[in-house]
Formats: C-alpha cells, structure tokens, sequence
C-alpha cells in the first residue's frame, strides 16, 4: 500500500461524508497527495541526515589523531550533506494549490512522484557513501569524495525536479 492509500485510509466519518460532496473528493485527493508529497521528502531528508552519525564517528577518530586533513574533509562533506537534505526537506511540492501561479497537470505530478523514486535511491546511495567512509581505515580522503559526489549528484537531481515543476523540462 502507497503512503497516498494509508492516509485515503486513515480517514474519519466526517472526512468521509465530506468526499461525498461533488468537487470536494478531487480537492481532497490533491490534499492526499500533497500530504503524501511532504512525507515522502521528509523521510528522504532524515535519511540522508541519518549519515551524519558516519561523519560524527570521522570527525571524532580523525581528532584524536590530529588529522587535520581528514576533518577539513569531513565538515566539507557535512555541509554539503546539510545543504541537500535542507534543500530535499523544503523542496517545491509537487502539487498546485487553487490560487498557486504554476498549475501542474496530474501527468507532470506522476512523473515528480517517480523522479522522487529514484532521489530515494541517491539518499541510500549516499547513506552507504557515508557508511563506506566510517569503515575506511586509513585515507578517509577518498571515501568521502565518494560521499561528496554522491551529494552533488542528489543537489543536481534536485535542480531537474525543480525544473520539472516549473515547466522547463
């Protein structure tokens, strides 16, 4: 069951005579999916932000150690890792609201919801990324350029959904 289907689900009595009503059951399907839109960015953004424990563990071995080097790395892939989740977590949502300027038609939403899809696999991606450079002994150098290509590709594919709900693509 998809997250727009659990919370169909989920409704109440009054949320249900309410559907009843000509025009308000598309309206409130919209609302489904915006809520559903929310949620799913807001998971993906604390997964991604999940791989902060990796960066911490770094950070804390490469000072006892006093690789300077290494922590310069570590708080480069940490912003960049900010920057992504904050830029997923308050992305455009991919619905029009009645009064919104820029109107997306259900074919543009259902192609949003499965370029979302494959944003899950870059955030998992770049979770093992960060996973991959907790557990590198030694040279955490290039773990975490691993990890930091793995972000600036998400920051890309952020930029396309944000073209796709404008129209430009």
């Amino acid at each position: 069951m998809d997250l727009v289907e659990k919370i169909r689900g989920d409704q109440n009595f009054l949320e249900r005579i309410a559907s009843a009503i000509p025009g308000f059951k598309g309206y409130r399907e919209k609302e489904r999916r915006r809520e559903a839109d929310r949620i799913g960015r807001e998971h993906m953004a604390s997964r991604l932000e999940g791989a902060k424990k990796s960066l911490d563990t770094l950070s804390t071995n490469a000072s006892r150690v006093g690789a300077l080097d290494a922590i310069n790395d570590v708080e480069t892939a940490r912003k960049r890792l900010d920057k992504v989740a904050a830029r997923m977590r308050y992305a455009d949502r991919g619905y029009a609201g009645f009064f919104d300027a820029i109107k997306i038609d259900e074919a543009v939403l259902e192609r949003v919801y499965r370029f979302d899809l494959a944003l899950l696999t870059g955030v998992e991606e770049a979770r093992a990324a960060a996973e991959a450079a907790e557990a590198a002994a030694g040279g955490v150098g290039p773990a975490l350029a691993g990890l930091v290509e793995s972000l600036d590709a998400l920051d890309a594919a952020l930029d396309e959904r944000e073209q796709i709900l404008t129209g430009v693509r």
